[in-house]
């Protein structure tokens, strides 16, 4: 089982389908795309590499990135995509924690890594690249389903970052069961790369690459809800992926006012927790076009989802509760929610999910301590809080570091987050446990306010509205933004460790 049979497939069954362009420009046919790959490939084992070592990809989004990927795997390496916003010596870490041999980098990164790197090299578009694609095509390489193919770096908020370690087995089950769970895909397809490629958008790429569908990187090659609506007008049937944040910006951007919405097939949610007014709104201006998917980098796109028609169904009905759950569990995966020993839990309890299937990652790698707690009994230990009902549908609560414990009491900040946001003043919210020294921890809001300010009494009486009195925020702050990673998850921990003592 090799990875890089996907586009190899397409490129021999869809020669002259356009593989990727960058806005209205084309670049590469499939048959193009594939020789890219195989020229590439055969550049690896020109240089000496062997069948294993690491390969890094500090890029920013670029048309050659999925060329990289499969020319990776096409030669029997292991690739090692990592966020292009991290800091060169966080990048440098990565490089010398894995042992990688070569790392690819694009022009905007290239010389603070230059200055932190160990390893060779290789700029897109410079001589050396140019030398590697035009080396002679090799063949796929062999291979197992176990060996290991990605090597996918959490985003390092609690300490050094721990490379999840990925095989063909679990990657190709993921792009399958895309096909099974979300679209099946045809040629007439296209994918929108709006996202970074290194992480979920590169992710569902391999799904898109299978079935030869159009991958298109807009011209900026990051997200803009301006460019975004211009591609609508090029393109039909475009799939893409946005986090929460995006879908919020997409639509309170006049600029997308007057996209061409029915040339949507799927907008993608995920990365981090999507709220009940952001559902709202997504369905109320884009149709039911929407889907969202929990997962992990340890078991990447996704370990449960909301279809379009359960999430659309939910909507529609104004199940707010269904609404915010993140699902079934995908075909094949299994979802648990245990107890603090380890024991399942019935219907409506709270407790940590745990998964497993095929796409669960083999551990982490070099850490063999780290990945027996993760996998232990056999089980992707997410860390994740949540509840399942009766019918098998999950809905997250919150991270178990981000449980809030006030006098004896759990609070868990999403639904206090799910209520605030409900208020018209409010953009963006995030609920954090702070010390009290006669509770133990009491709940601080930081308020992100659409436009000028906010009733903060406005806001109390909601929450008093909706949730016990003892899960109202005592403390209250109006700040400009909140920190957020690459995948738009909010970093909690940086706001403890700004707002720590209560005051």
């Amino acid at each position: 089982m090799n990875l890089a049979l996907l586009l190899d497939a397409s490129a021999r069954r869809f020669p002259e389908r356009p593989a990727v362009s960058v806005g209205d420009q084309r670049l590469y046919s499939y048959s193009a795309y594939g020789a890219l790959a195989a020229g590439l490939a055969g550049g690896f084992i020109q240089l000496g590499l062997e069948p294993g070592d690491r390969v890094l990809l500090a890029m920013s989004n670029n048309p050659e990135y999925l060329a990289i990927l499969f020319a990776v795997w096409r030669a029997g390496l292991v690739a090692v995509p990592v966020n292009a916003k991290l800091h060169a010596r966080e990048i440098a870490y990565i490089a010398g924690d894995c042992g990688a041999k070569l790392c690819f980098a694009t022009p905007d990164l290239a010389s603070a890594l230059a200055k932190e790197l160990r390893v060779r090299l290789v700029v897109l578009g410079d001589a050396d690249w140019r030398e590697l694609a035009a080396a002679d095509p090799a063949g796929i390489a062999e291979g197992r389903g176990e060996d290991l193919a990605w090597i996918f770096y959490t985003s390092g908020t609690t300490g050094r970052p721990k490379g999840a370690m990925l095989t063909h087995r679990n990657l190709m089950t993921m792009a399958v069961l895309y096909l099974a769970d979300v679209d099946l895909l045809t040629p007439e397809d296209c994918h929108f790369h709006l996202a970074a490629q290194s992480h979920a958008t590169g992710l569902f790429g391999l799904s898109h690459i299978a079935k030869a569908t159009h991958q298109v990187i807009p011209p900026s090659g990051s997200f803009s809800p301006a460019e975004l609506a211009d591609l609508l007008w090029l393109y039909r049937s475009a799939t893409f992926f946005v986090p929460p944040t995006g879908l919020r910006r997409m639509l309170r951007d006049p600029t997308f006012a007057g996209a061409s919405i029915e040339n949507i097939r799927t907008v993608l949610l995920g990365a981090a927790p999507v709220y009940a007014a952001d559902l709202k709104a997504g369905y109320d201006a884009l149709g039911p076009r929407l889907w969202n998917g929990y997962g992990q980098g340890e078991s990447p796109c996704t370990i449960t989802a909301m279809s379009k028609d359960l999430l659309a169904s939910a909507i529609a009905a104004g199940d707010a509760e269904r609404m915010v759950s993140v699902g079934f569990a995908r075909t094949g995966t299994e979802v648990v929610v245990l107890d603090a020993e380890g024991r399942p839990l019935p219907p409506g309890e709270v407790g940590e999910v745990v998964a497993r299937g095929d796409t669960v990652m083999q551990g982490y790698w070099n850490l063999p301590v780290e990945s027996a707690a993760a996998l232990y009994g056999g089980w992707l230990h997410t860390g994740d809080l949540g509840a399942m009902d009766a019918q098998g549908f999950l809905t997250l609560l919150d991270r178990s570091k981000d449980l809030i414990i006030s006098g004896g009491s759990n609070i868990y900040p999403r639904e206090i987050e799910d209520v605030l946001l409900e208020h018209p003043g409010v953009a963006e919210v995030a609920v954090i446990g702070v010390p009290d020294a006669e509770w133990g921890e009491s709940v601080m809001a930081l308020i992100v306010t659409r436009e000028g300010s906010v009733d903060l009494q406005e806001l109390e009486a909601l929450c008093l509205q909706h949730v016990a009195r003892f899960k109202r925020p005592k403390h209250w702050r109006i700040v400009e933004g909140l920190p957020k990673n690459s995948a738009g998850k909010v970093l909690k921990r940086e706001l403890r460790e700004r707002f720590g003592p209560a005051r």
